[in-house]
């Protein structure tokens, strides 16, 4: 059993969804058999991964910051993707009230801690000072030896 998790962008351009939905399917085929996806769900890069997951027939675990995140944080364009994941996922709350970047770099060290590897869609730009970003679940598994698998095709884009 192979156990993936995800960090990436929610920022991505509509140009850029079918660039890294190519990629990701890329990356999950080099490790088909018994795969296990970990993902916060967030939109973006998150739901792209989630999604390719459940393609290839793999299992999804949901890490969900605090209490309050699908409330709060789910906006009413991304609430359906992210019930009908969720749905198919053992979620796992985090034990926060509030989502705050204390619950999000909570929740990346709980993806962290079920990863073999660590897919990040991620643009390269380093961490701005901001914990529980995308550049900072790489620095940290980085730091902790797990691999970090960086997918940014050609030509994608953040919006803005």
């Amino acid at each position: 059993m192979t156990t993936i998790a995800v960090t990436g962008h929610t920022d991505l351009t509509e140009g850029t969804v079918p660039l890294v939905q190519e990629e990701l399917r890329n990356v999950l085929r080099e490790h088909q058999g018994e795969l296990v996806g970990v993902t916060c769900l967030a939109r973006g890069a998150d739901t792209l991964f989630a999604e390719t997951v459940v393609e290839a027939g793999g299992r999804l675990v949901a890490v969900v910051p605090s209490r309050d995140y699908r409330q709060v944080k789910v906006k009413p364009d991304h609430a359906h993707a992210f019930d009908r994941l969720a749905a198919l996922a053992d979620v796992v709350t985090m034990p926060y009230d509030v989502a705050s970047c204390e619950a999000y770099e909570a929740a990346n060290g709980e993806l962290l801690k079920r990863a073999d590897l660590l897919v990040a869609v991620w643009d390269g730009v380093p961490p701005c000072g901001r914990r529980g970003g995308t550049a900072h679940a790489v620095e940290q598994a980085r730091s902790a030896g797990v691999p970090v698998v960086v997918v940014w095709p050609r030509g994608a884009r953040r919006g803005a």
